[in-house]
């Protein structure tokens, strides 16, 4: 579910890096109270910037912390403020970018108070972070170490027909790369049946993976691919959110009657997803006969076969969040009745 929170009274914007962190307190947009030059990105830096919190009065009943999205950098300051009680929100670093104007100056304490003054401005959009299961953790790195498998095997494979075709080969270089292709595929066979494991262990995770597999064209892995990215939908099932999130959403763009260019995608987010994505769309408008139906009738229109699996692959999250919101499994062949003409009947 995502979190409906009272406007607080003081916003803490933290600029995070590798080694230290910056902070600033706004009560007001636009206005700086209290800015903080450095923290150590350590647990003692965590302690030193609780207790420049109490001095400044900033309680956690009455205040917000915002961050930009850092990967690990920010993680584990973000597990120790939630564990201290505060209120804390992770924010894309292009969303805050693009809400201000380009300054001449560029600093870590700049930065926090435009964090800070972002939090303020735009507290009803915050994306509120929560803490994701073990399980979830763990499946997170386990796709991240699967990624960077397939993608070292698919090198090899690669090099190997390459050097096979050469006129002059060498048998050591062959063998040295069929060993390193098999021990990459044995490495990718281990990873998956971990996840599986570990999806068997956990029933409430188990059933998630269950329910978005049971979509036509949503295979294990993007189904553990969305529910990661997503906390288990935790974080938001609105599959609008999503899409944008993982740059499959049209973005319109045109003014008056001069500018005009066809909506596209931006392309922006993870490559993993929307790759999953666009092949599930690929093979539900090739097997699945509704998603085939639809398919053949905009291609007949003139639209381009792209865009088309591209819309595919929006009704396969809009079906996805339907799914996790009612916690139902996929009914082929469901149709939708209108209430009043029930009661009407």
């Amino acid at each position: 579910m995502e979190q409906q929170m009272n406007h607080p009274k003081v916003v803490v914007g933290l600029d995070v890096g590798a080694e230290t962190f910056s902070a600033a307190a706004l009560r007001t947009a636009g206005e700086a109270v209290e800015m903080k030059g450095s923290f150590e990105n350590t647990p003692e830096g965590f302690d030193a910037f609780a207790v420049w919190m109490k001095e400044y009065r900033i309680t956690k009943e009455k205040s917000a912390v915002c961050l930009e999205a850092t990967g690990v950098y920010g993680e584990a300051l973000c597990y120790d403020l939630i564990s201290r009680g505060y209120r804390v929100a992770v924010e894309s670093p292009l969303k805050v970018k693009r809400a201000f104007a380009a300054s001449a100056h560029k600093n870590d304490t700049v930065d926090a108070r435009q964090i800070a003054e972002y939090g303020h401005r735009f507290y009803d959009e915050l994306q509120w972070w929560s803490p994701p299961s073990e399980v979830m953790e763990q499946v997170q790195m386990l796709l991240s170490a699967r990624e960077q498998f397939v993608t070292q095997r698919t090198a090899n494979i690669n090099a190997l027909k390459t050097m096979q075709r050469k006129v002059i080969k060498t048998v050591t270089g062959m063998k040295a790369y069929e060993q390193a292709i098999k021990q990459l595929s044995e490495n990718i066979e281990e990873i998956e049946r971990e996840m599986k494991r570990l999806m068997k262990e956990d029933d409430s995770f188990h059933r998630l993976i269950k329910t978005l597999t049971s979509t036509p064209g949503i295979g294990l892995l993007l189904a553990t691919n969305l529910a990661v990215t997503t906390n288990g939908f935790l974080r938001t099932s609105n599959h609008k959110r999503i899409a944008s999130y993982a740059g499959i959403s049209p973005i319109e763009h045109t003014s008056g009657t001069s500018v005009y260019r066809r909506p596209r995608s931006r392309s922006f987010g993870p490559p993993r997803m929307r790759k999953l994505l666009y092949l599930a769309a690929m093979s539900v408008s090739t097997h699945n006969p509704e998603f085939r139906r639809y398919y053949l009738r905009k291609v007949a229109e003139g639209k381009s076969k792209k865009l088309v699996l591209n819309n595919i692959s929006n009704k396969l999250l809009k079906v996805v969040c339907a799914l996790v919101r009612t916690e139902t499994e996929y009914i082929p062949n469901y149709r939708s009745v209108n209430p009043i003409l029930l009661k009407s009947a």
